[in-house]
């Protein structure tokens, strides 16, 4: 088959434009004074509420006029309704038994020949390319002389010029074909836009997202993007596989997904916490001491009678107070706490310049040393038994802990998406310098992401402490520091800064804690696991650093 013109493209394409063409001309008609009027109408309505040369009177006065013609252009929009479906029935029908027969099958089918032809006419470039090369390298050896090392050498650079060259004429025709095919789809999605005023069915929304993913995949990008996942899945696929054999159990039961998910749930507040920060080209090597202090807090004030431990020398005493008091006792001092301390980091973070890395290592350093110090380094009892099942309660075996951090990701998505202070996050993050000259105050950025890490953190430790019954100790929460900021990485969360979304977050701690759950269960060794975690953090800042050296 020959490659089709453009003209003969268009002479292919020619009766179905004219037949659906002529059914969209009498639609117009019909719509010309229903739709169309009525559109017209609200933005007038609009743009008149922002008009402020008009008189009260005037825009009374007008309103009526528009809300009289808006209710008969309705009317007439009701009614027509029915004659303008069954118009486009019709033509989306022609569209359906003509467009692919007809047209579209051909054009790919030159678009393949265009494609088949590209790649032999690389091909004998090659080959010519070669023949030159090999007669040009004999002639540079005839001749010899004190320069033939160069020669040659230059003549090489020639050579992978040309191959070059050749492949890069290739990538464009192959690209130009591609183009041709996606503008073929893309003229029957045109028609079917204009019959249907944009409002697509649900199953034409869809084939135009597959055709644009289509069109705009590329292996390299969709490796750099989701090979690490796909490794991951692998992994988990292999374990659940082996899981059986060597260990006789399933690895993927309800139970067990339950049991991953509820441990994953106080993680997630504090991945959600550091998020923000590294979202800022930050981070936090506080978390898991601040799960420590929060453990200890939480547990001296939801304990049962006097403390078995004391703070500075004091033995506590909280049962004066209702239960429902002390737990909301609970969760405020832990927020407190945690959002004191991070407002410290961030405050020297943004005012003096600080690096987070410093910042926060002098807190980690400051409160391990501080609750160790206040409580001898003892680890406290457990809390009142009931407190538990009024906070994260088992409903039918399902662990309601997991609500908590549903919400948690829902409210924190909103403020990165929705909130002004989330658009800031990220521009300041992306360039501060440039957030900073359009009005954007870094500085209360800078601390409104720390002071939100705090109150993540609080939130986080003090359902750790309702999970675990209390016990709480300054050693407690020891590494998860490094699995929150790793859960964020492998989450696509860029330490380049501005890059990361709420769902990637959320993906990373599921990993994390899985991979953790599912190893345990293998039996595998706690050092080897922490190999895993630190081959799959250096994979996903390899691939980061690659998205980031190619966009620059």
């Amino acid at each position: 088959m020959s490659v089709l013109t453009y003209e003969k493209e268009e002479q292919l394409l020619a009766p179905i434009k004219e037949y659906v063409g002529n059914i969209q001309s009498e639609i117009d008609v019909l719509r010309e004074d229903g739709t169309t009027k009525v559109t017209r109408l609200q933005h007038q309505l609009r743009n008149m509420k922002a008009d402020r040369t008009l008189s009260k009177d005037e825009r009374a006065e007008l309103r009526r006029r528009d809300e009289k013609e808006l209710a008969e252009a309705r009317r007439v929009q009701t009614a027509n309704r029915p004659r303008i479906n069954k118009l486009v029935a019709r033509a989306e029908k022609y569209i359906d038994d003509n467009f692919d027969k007809t047209y579209l099958s051909k054009v790919e089918a030159s678009v393949e020949e265009e494609k088949r032809q590209a790649k032999e006419e690389y091909e004998r470039q090659l080959r010519v390319v070669k023949k030159e090369h090999e007669n040009a390298i004999s002639e540079i050896r005839k001749q010899g002389g004190d320069d033939l090392k160069q020669e040659l050498k230059d003549e090489d650079v020639v050579y992978k010029n040309k191959q070059y060259d050749a492949k890069i004429s290739l990538q464009h025709r192959m690209q130009a074909a591609k183009d041709r095919r996606h503008a073929a789809v893309a003229e029957k999605y045109h028609m079917i836009d204009l019959l249907r005023n944009s409002d697509f069915t649900f199953k034409q929304t869809f084939a135009q997202k597959i055709e644009n993913y289509r069109y705009s995949f590329n292996r390299r990008q969709f490796l750099l993007k989701n090979g690490l996942y796909i490794v991951i899945v692998l992994i988990f696929i292999a374990m659940a596989v082996l899981a059986p054999i060597t260990k006789g159990v399933d690895l993927f039961t309800t139970q067990n997904v339950l049991n991953i998910l509820q441990q994953a749930s106080p993680r997630m507040f504090l991945a959600l916490g550091v998020a923000g920060l590294i979202l800022l080209t930050g981070t936090d090597l506080s978390i898991g001491r601040m799960v420590g202090m929060g453990m200890v807090i939480a547990t001296v004030v939801m304990h049962k009678g006097p403390n078995t431990g004391s703070v500075f020398g004091h033995a506590f005493d909280f049962t004066g107070i209702p239960v429902g008091g002390r737990v909301v006792l609970a969760l405020i001092a832990c927020i407190i706490a945690t959002t004191a301390f991070t407002m410290i980091a961030g405050f020297f973070t943004a005012r003096f310049k600080m690096h987070p890395f410093v910042s926060t290592m002098a807190n980690m350093l400051i409160i391990f040393g501080l609750v160790t110090y206040a409580t001898k380094g003892v680890s406290f009892g457990a809390i009142e038994s009931e407190i538990p099942r009024m906070i994260v309660p088992n409903v039918s075996g399902f662990p309601t802990i997991i609500l908590w951090a549903v919400a948690a990701t829902i409210v924190v998505w909103f403020i990165w998406n929705k909130t002004t202070f989330g658009k800031n996050l990220y521009a300041v993050g992306g360039n501060p310098e440039a957030a900073a000259v359009s009005g954007i105050s870094v500085f209360k950025v800078t601390m409104g992401a720390f002071i939100l890490a705090g109150v993540l953190y609080g939130f986080g430790s003090w359902l750790e402490a309702a999970r675990m019954f209390g016990s709480g100790s300054a050693a407690y929460g020891q590494g998860w520091d490094m699995d929150a900021i790793a859960a964020c990485v492998v989450g696509g969360v860029s330490f380049t800064g501005g890059i990361g979304k709420i769902s990637g977050v959320v993906t990373g701690v599921m990993i994390f804690t899985g991979l953790t759950y599912s190893l345990t269960i293998l039996g595998i060794d706690t050092n080897l696991q922490f190999v895993f975690e630190g081959i799959i953090i250096l994979a996903a800042v390899t691939l980061d650093s690659l998205k980031y050296v190619q966009k620059k």
